[in-house]
């Protein structure tokens, strides 16, 4: 068997696992192992001309991405209230 194929069999399953976890902190690193495996998904099919496959990886590279822009790179919606709205801080007078 060779590398790529391990590879694919292990971060595939990696990642469809993780994708079906209850925890968020878990099920975001779905897309991490997710585009892990993509490169040899990519070698594999363009190495056996399976060019299917090949249109089908780059679909799944797109979905893969977006787990990262939701998960990793895009900031939160307390984060950009975080920027927006600021704090007033009121301190206790003390009493001489």
């Amino acid at each position: 068997m060779q590398i790529d194929q391990v590879a694919i069999a292990v971060l595939g399953a990696a990642a469809a696992w993780l994708s079906q976890a209850r925890a968020e902190s878990f099920r975001r690193w779905a897309c991490i192992f997710g585009m892990l495996g993509q490169p040899f998904w990519f070698y594999a099919s363009w190495k056996a001309e399976q060019w299917g496959i090949f249109a089908v990886s780059v679909l799944y590279a797109l979905a893969w991405m977006k787990g990262l822009w939701i998960h990793w790179i895009r900031p939160t919606r307390g984060d950009i209230a975080a920027e927006k709205i600021g704090t007033i801080q009121f301190v206790p007078e003390v009493k001489k």
